[in-house]
């Protein structure tokens, strides 16, 4: 009888935690989540034009690695579906319904490039599934209100574009500008940043597009120099950065050149453009540049190290893309971490709309901060200058928000 009374006991016990908690007696799945394991899918350039950023989804791969070593998130592996678009729009359309509609991933995270996320940003929310921390800093891609399962991690390009402009207002107020861009919404937003923080008050003198079928950007860099710029914005993705920092070199123009901070990596743009043609260059940062002695014995950059070391052997520690690609997996993995057992779509979009969030290779100072209306996770960043060696910050910690320190 006794027995009997403590079984029933735990039976009416276990009835009403239950009640007072759903979640903890249910789990909840969508496609793509289980008791075992979670897929996420993804999409880089791992060829074409911008394979230099295929070093950022194998970064994210080994972070994985590292978390499934380890036991998994909430005991459950991360399966990882990583697939090539070449940085062609239709092959990231193509390779988006394979990862949403055969190999029923939960969500799709970290696809790179504006045109490519583009192409199936529509497609994603019309089938509710995450397009989660989109590898791009278009504007487009922070509207919850249009686009409610898209979402970005970087600063914006308006952001940088407009924290370029507060640097020169205060710097080189008188100086002319000259512009080359990559001829997509990437390009047009950095510039329209530049122009609403400059707000009339400086005179862009050239802006020079490109497309990224273009073999060269040599033209461009011609036309820059003979339109009398002063400054050079170099708003390039790495193949074409590398190109016009060559070409300014050879042109013996020694303009203040700004280069945009996917650019700005000394192992995979710097390094390949020449450091001596690179060496005074001036970019923005928000995340440690592991060749900057400044974090030397750093913890953080230490522990990033190692995982480097273990995890992806003969990758490259002197690129931030590694850096970038670390980061963002480390943020995914909270995201799912905080979804504890309801692994639903629904839900992956409610814990990344609830953010805050420090990391240790960000910079000091800057967080990961979003809420159910602030698709923008990280809105500051610190002015960078290129020594022929590394990176070095100064200055303070800038906000992109116009009116903003």
């Amino acid at each position: 009888m006794a027995a009997w009374r403590l079984l029933f006991a735990s039976v009416v016990f276990a009835a009403a935690a239950a009640i007072a908690d759903p979640a903890a007696a249910q789990k909840k799945y969508d496609a793509g989540a289980g008791d075992a394991e979670i897929k996420l899918g993804n999409i880089m350039p791992y060829s074409g034009p911008l394979s230099a950023y295929g070093l950022i989804g194998k970064t994210e791969a080994a972070y994985f690695a590292k978390i499934n070593a380890e036991g998994g998130i909430n005991g459950r592996k991360i399966n990882f579906i990583s697939y090539d678009d070449g940085f062609s729009p239709p092959k990231t359309v193509e390779q988006a319904r394979k990862l949403v509609e055969s190999d029923e991933v939960l969500l799709i995270f970290q696809g790179l490039g504006t045109p490519t996320n583009t192409a199936i940003q529509k497609y994603m929310n019309t089938k509710k599934v995450p397009q989660l921390f989109v590898a791009t800093g278009a504007t487009k891609f922070g509207d919850p209100k249009n686009f409610p399962w898209t979402m970005g991690w970087q600063p914006t390009y308006q952001t940088e574009g407009r924290i370029y402009a507060k640097y020169l207002l205060r710097n080189h107020p008188g100086a002319k500008i000259g512009v080359l861009y990559q001829n997509d919404d990437s390009g047009k937003d950095y510039l329209k940043g530049l122009k609403d923080g400059l707000g009339g008050k400086m005179q862009i003198v050239g802006e020079a597009p490109y497309e990224v079928s273009d073999p060269t950007v040599d033209s461009q860099m011609v036309q820059l120099k003979a339109s009398g710029a002063e400054v050079f914005f170099n708003e390039a993705s790495p193949k074409f950065a590398a190109q016009a920092i060559r070409k300014a070199a050879e042109l013996d123009w020694k303009p203040i050149h700004l280069l945009a901070s996917v650019s700005n990596s000394v192992g995979s743009v710097l390094k390949p453009a020449g450091v001596d043609n690179a060496k005074g260059i001036l970019s923005a940062a928000y995340l440690k540049d592991p060749t900057d002695p400044t974090w030397r014995n750093d913890p953080a950059t230490k522990e990033w190290e190692a995982f480097m070391d273990k995890y992806l052997p003969g990758g490259d520690k002197t690129s931030t893309f590694s850096v970038y690609g670390y980061l963002l997996a480390q943020t995914m993995v909270q995201v799912l971490k905080q979804c504890g057992d309801e692994l639903t779509r629904e839900n992956v979009m409610k814990q990344a709309a609830s953010l805050d969030l420090e990391l240790g290779m960000l910079l000091p100072g800057i967080r990961i901060k979003t809420g159910p209306d602030d698709y923008f996770p990280i809105e500051q960043m610190q002015m960078t200058l290129f020594n022929g060696e590394n990176t070095e910050l100064f200055g303070p910690v800038l906000s992109g928000e116009l009116g903003g320190t």
